[in-house]
């Protein structure tokens, strides 16, 4: 028994939650590091890259919300919180169709989460067919229910629920695909942090996930059920239970990036560059550059990549960042008459991302039986038709000296404007640039009305240094394009047949 079974046993023997350690096969045990290349400080941490080059290539990924919050299907994914709030329509609901939250608690869902159609080789197949280039679950969001096979926690898919390592099995399928794989963790809030009722009659225990109503189960006495509902003291929790689950999975799938959601900044700091050392030891020892992803302040930028939900920049950013998007105009996780965005619009999201140097993680929402229902694979499929004809003006490009042009301006706030980000349509007057080498691509997000227009950017004040222009195209076409290059921009005739209306993009090859 290595170090790291021994730790956990201790763990389990101590509160009793388990009756005995599995053992861990021979490619799960913990790959020491011989020399640690990171120390838990800033100073040292801001030695790692924190955008390597791969990262910036690829552009577009895809995850999951996908967990026992999808088997009542109702309201969201913070089913399990609000279902113990009487004035919520989820505690309606839940009492109409479940009994009382007393009687029939969020652990009663576990058994209903059988994910008896999961197939990680068809999820992997569809990832790779829309075009990600790095997949992978949330691994574990507020609700306490691990989606891997847990040593930590008895409230994991292997051992509870589908009764498979669902991290483990698509992240095999993944790489075989040569998809890199991300796992977000959520977690951070899943600890009951009994002084946040105070003072917010409307959002009481807003920093836990799960409220401490007597005789709810959330405040259950229960040495295994406290696993689940976070009800654990905070020092004990922190290290052996959110921090262990991170290097849990660190250890057993060697992700490509990890990424964490909001109320990071509730862990103590010491823990949190503990965390990142850990895991920029663990994949130097594995030879792989990878990635950080933090929301709001909570980690340090110049080791970590900023991520915006749903929202995104409205400028052109020098460093790489990421939006986390869904694919529904609601909830994360599956719920019934969940109402999916039209392909056009979320393809319109990774253009204006890339073109100001981010990267889109796109969320989609299995059902609880581990199919992708198919208003969700057509919009996935629909942007990878796109990407296969087109990609080449996405992957692996750079930004230009402008992200773009046109009408359409995106708020500023960020996730506290996510409402007026839905909304926002573009149109076939708003441009977005990249670059590759000696090619400039114009993607229009729309076919053009007009058949002539003008390209300002290109204008002989707007531009940082002259341009010669060998050849102008638009891709998917064999039509000769007309164009001048004016002193008040780029004048290109707009062919009479269509390539595709959603963004069409012109190609523009300079002289060596």
């Amino acid at each position: 028994m290595n170090w790291y079974q021994v730790f956990i046993c201790t763990i389990v023997i101590m509160f009793g939650v388990l009756n005995s350690c599995k053992k861990q096969t021979p490619n799960q045990e913990t790959n020491p590091v011989s020399e640690a290349a990171y120390e838990a400080d800033r100073e040292s941490l801001s030695k790692h890259n924190e955008e390597p080059e791969w990262f910036k290539d690829a552009k577009f990924g895809i995850y999951f919300h996908w967990g026992v919050y999808s088997v009542p299907a109702y309201g969201n994914e913070w089913y399990p919180r609000w279902m113990h709030f009487e004035e919520r329509d989820e505690y309606k609901y839940h009492l109409a169709n479940y009994g009382h939250p007393a009687e029939f608690g969020y652990h009663d869902f576990v058994p209903m989460f059988k994910a008896e159609h999961f197939d990680p080789d068809e999820w992997a197949a569809l990832f790779e067919k829309a075009g990600a280039q790095f997949a992978g679950p949330v691994a574990e969001h507020h609700d306490g229910f691990s989606m891997w096979d847990s040593e930590v926690t008895p409230w994991n898919a292997m051992d509870k629920g589908p009764k498979r390592d669902i991290t483990g099995e698509l992240a095999r399928s993944l790489r075989k695909r040569n998809l890199k794989l991300i796992t977000t963790f959520h977690h951070a809030k899943n600890l009951q942090r009994f002084d946040s009722v105070q003072g917010d009659r409307a959002q009481p225990f807003r920093n836990s996930h799960y409220p401490y109503f007597k005789g709810m189960p959330p405040a259950t006495d229960d040495e295994e059920l406290k696993y689940l509902y976070g009800n654990i003291d905070e020092e004990t929790w922190v290290e052996q239970v959110w921090l262990a689950k991170v290097k849990e999975v660190i250890d057993k799938y060697q992700p490509d990036i990890i990424w964490f959601d909001s109320w990071l900044d509730r862990i103590p700091e010491d823990r949190r560059l503990e965390m990142a050392a850990y895991y920029l030891n663990q994949a130097t020892d594995w030879g792989k550059e990878v990635v950080i992803i933090r929301k709001q302040d909570d980690l340090p930028l110049d080791f970590s990549v900023d991520d915006l939900e749903k929202s995104r920049k409205n400028r052109l950013e020098t460093k790489a960042w990421m939006t986390d998007e869904t694919i529904s105009k609601g909830s994360w996780c599956y719920t019934e008459n969940l109402q999916i965005k039209e392909t056009k619009d979320v393809l319109h999201v990774l253009i204006d991302i890339t073109s100001k140097n981010g990267v889109l993680l796109l969320n989609v929402s299995p059902k609880a039986d581990g199919t992708i229902p198919e208003d969700q694979k057509n919009v996935l499929l629909g942007i990878g038709n796109w990407l296969k004809k087109y990609g080449e003006a996405i992957y692996n490009t750079r930004p230009w000296y402008t992200y773009g042009e046109g009408p359409t301006k995106e708020p500023e706030g960020h996730f506290s404007q996510h409402r007026e980000f839905l909304k926002i349509k573009y149109s076939a007057e708003d441009i977005r640039y990249t670059t590759k080498e000696n090619v400039i691509y114009a993607h229009f997000l729309g076919w053009p009305e007009e058949d002539k227009v003008l390209l300002t950017a290109f204008g002989k004040d707007a531009l940082p240094q002259p341009l010669n222009i060998a050849r102008l195209s638009l891709m998917g076409s064999d039509e000769e394009i007309s164009w001048e290059l004016l002193k008040s921009g780029l004048s290109l005739e707009v062919p009479r047949g269509k390539t595709n209306e959603m963004a069409p993009v012109f190609k523009i090859e300079l002289k060596n």
